[in-house]
């Protein structure tokens, strides 16, 4: 899913597909608090439920890890004449790095006291 910005609409159609997706699975999702992850109109599947963070703490979003790869590895030292460019670079790093090797992303946010709340 590709979209001009995150609202509401767009968040709970992302939730869909993720929820779809893996439809025999229980997915957590890390959430900060951005409007489109607190709307009260937002459409959660019954497989995805949020742990949300407390405000202003981005170290404790494992998301941020995986922006500061994603800058670091495909963005340092680059000008993108628009911005079409640049996302497709952001989908091509994320797709390289993230959607081919599940191992890699689970090492980098799979924090301690993410495992402690799964297991509990």
């Amino acid at each position: 899913m590709t979209a001009e910005n995150m609202n509401t609409g767009n968040m709970s159609r992302f939730l869909d597909q993720v929820g779809n997706a893996h439809k025999d699975q229980f997915i957590v999702i890390v959430v900060d608090g951005a409007s489109s992850h607190r709307s009260k109109g937002l459409e959660i599947p019954k497989n995805v439920s949020f742990i949300r963070l407390p405000p202003y703490s981005p170290e404790l979003n494992p998301a941020e890890q995986i922006w500061n790869l994603l800058r670091r590895n495909y963005f340092a030292n680059r000008v993108f004449d628009a911005l079409d460019t640049a996302t497709t670079q952001a989908e091509f790093g994320l797709a390289e790095r993230w959607a081919a090797n599940k191992l890699a992303s689970r090492q980098l946010t799979n924090w301690p006291w993410i495992s402690a709340i799964l297991k509990t």
